[in-house]
């Protein structure tokens, strides 16, 4: 066996791949519990997706006062935020100066993408296999390689002919991109193109937007943070933080309990209006059945239709803007001047819903029979969401079973944290938990947590392994997909089903309900790991 590319010993107790914000907390915690712990990270430095996102306009669509760690009251008084919903490179920051009050870049081991991970059922241990010939091995293995980052590069012909730059949002340069005085089209129009089309429509000589379905967005309402209501918040920050955890989402959206078609239209329009004017994702608790009821989600997606006809000067175009599918059953985008940007004069949305795009020429790109001349190309296809990171790794558990064989129909976990037939292989924030229906930070927290407090259980019961039942996990997936069927998210093609993705399974993948879920590990755990086999 090789050691690592240092030379160091390469076996450890446990190995996390991914230095996101899973992964920082997830090595702060196997350091309190004395573990020698390594993380493999495929970038240059921590952050995990807001390392890689760099493109502008890139911002986080949850208050930066609430997306942050809660684990330490210190480092939640000591970090100042500058606006109200922190952009890209201040996330970056904040990543970077966590590593750093922890202390934790000593165990990261950059620039090391894990290829494949194998199971010894009879050492019970795992060998880690990086892209540049490192071998590791490691009793526990988890995989914080996050939802979002593994990017959906689509499959058009001649892209790799285009002699232009051609850029996906999700793996951005490092250095800034200029596009002044060029010929830019833009491909797809959910979140990431939502955020960064504003600014590039500032720079580019024209912009042409291919969009297939559009999306929803409510206005961000972005503003510095006030010095004084930052140490409000901070004074109460406990309080915050409980409310949070109540909610379906683990967000202070403050809830209104209350039907949408149990009041007036007057005072529904009202509600609405106030949602909109305060801003983001809070908008979709501004009834308890919008997600739920088909003719309560109507008089939202009215709502919001009516407002991009009234900010979209042209009405054909407002009507292309305008989704016909239910409001949440994608994730609510957020966004600063999106509509608005559709009346400048170098800006123009091309309809690809009935006519695809043909081809992507030396020189351009080619919609029904017509040419569009282009400089650059940026992709804002997405991602191959949730399950894509884990099965881009070869993993292999019990009896030389292959994680991509047994999801072959979709993800199978029970509770979002491990799957049958793999022992000591651990997710933080795996397909079947809440993971992207919530506040990612909160839901990141309480599973690296979770996997924390399994290993001292096991180390002080004297257990060296533990994998869910197959009985277990298929409760679970049976119960994560009841939930789903009792909602309006699945009558729509999201990326929560894997549906942006040519060959990838339908099958919604989250868990709904964020406080429900965080009682039944609880509830798992007091059993003795009910649902576990323990050995």
């Amino acid at each position: 066996m090789t050691g690592d590319r240092d030379g160091a010993e390469a076996t450890f107790d446990i190995v996390i791949v991914g230095a996101g914000f899973g992964g920082l907390y997830m090595l702060h915690l196997a350091r309190k519990l004395g573990l020698k712990a390594r993380v493999l990270e495929a970038g240059d430095g921590v952050g995990g997706t807001w390392y890689w996102n760099r493109y502008p306009g890139a911002r986080c669509d949850v208050e930066s006062m609430e997306y942050s760690y809660q684990f330490c009251p210190e480092l939640e008084q000591e970090w100042e935020w500058t606006e109200r919903y922190a952009p890209q490179p201040e996330i970056l920051r904040y990543a970077n100066h966590v590593a750093d009050r922890f202390d934790l870049r000593g165990d990261i081991q950059f620039e090391s993408r894990v290829r494949a991970a194998a199971y010894d059922d009879e050492t019970g241990t795992w060998t880690i296999e990086t892209e540049d010939g490192g071998v590791l091995t490691s009793r526990y293995l988890v995989m914080a390689t996050g939802c979002l980052s593994s990017a959906n590069t689509p499959a058009i012909e001649g892209l790799a002919d285009f002699k232009g730059p051609v850029y996906h949002t999700g793996t951005w340069p490092h250095e800034d991109v200029d596009f002044t005085g060029l010929r830019v089209g833009v491909i797809g129009t959910g979140s990431s193109a939502i955020q960064s089309i504003p600014i590039i429509a500032e720079q580019a000589a024209e912009l042409f937007v291919f969009q297939r379905t559009p999306n929803y967005a409510v206005p961000a309402q972005n503003h510095p943070l006030d010095p004084d209501y930052q140490r409000e918040v901070k004074a109460h920050y406990g309080e915050l933080r409980a409310r949070a955890s109540q909610t379906r989402n683990g967000v202070d959206t403050h809830p209104n309990d209350v039907s949408a078609l149990a009041v007036s239209d007057e005072e529904r329009q009202t509600e609405y209006e106030a949602r909109w004017q305060n801003g983001g994702l809070p908008f979709m608790a501004a009834f308890n059945d919008l997600l739920v009821r088909q003719d309560a989600n109507d008089t939202a997606r009215a709502f919001l239709c009516g407002k991009i006809h009234e900010i979209v000067d042209d009405p054909a175009v407002a009507e292309l803007l305008s989704p016909t599918n239910v409001v949440g059953c994608k994730r609510l985008c957020v966004d600063t001047n999106y509509y608005a940007t559709y009346n400048r004069d170098n800006v123009t949305l091309v309809d690809v819903s009935q006519t695809p795009i043909e081809a992507i020429t030396p020189d351009g790109l080619i919609v029904d029979g017509r040419a569009y001349p282009l400089d650059v190309i940026v992709l804002a296809t997405g991602f191959d969401a949730m399950t894509g990171a884990l099965l881009k790794v070869a993993i292999q558990g019990r009896d030389g079973a292959t994680l991509k064989e047994k999801w072959a129909a979709g993800p199978r976990t029970y509770l979002g944290l491990m799957s049958a037939g793999f022992p000591n292989l651990f997710m933080i924030t795996g397909p079947g938990s809440p993971s992207v229906l919530t506040n990612m930070l909160p839901s990141i927290e309480q599973h690296a947590e979770w996997i924390a407090a399994c290993l001292g259980y096991l180390a002080e019961h004297g257990h060296e392994r533990i994998e869910p039942t197959l009985a277990a996990e298929n409760d679970w997936v049976d119960h994560v997909n009841d939930l789903a069927d009792h909602t309006l998210y699945p009558t729509c093609n999201s990326w929560y089903l894997g549906a942006n993705v040519p060959g990838k399974p339908r099958v919604f993948m989250p868990h709904i309900g964020y406080p429900t879920y965080v009682r039944r590990c609880e509830e798992v755990v007091a059993k003795g790991y009910e649902g576990f086999a323990l050995g």
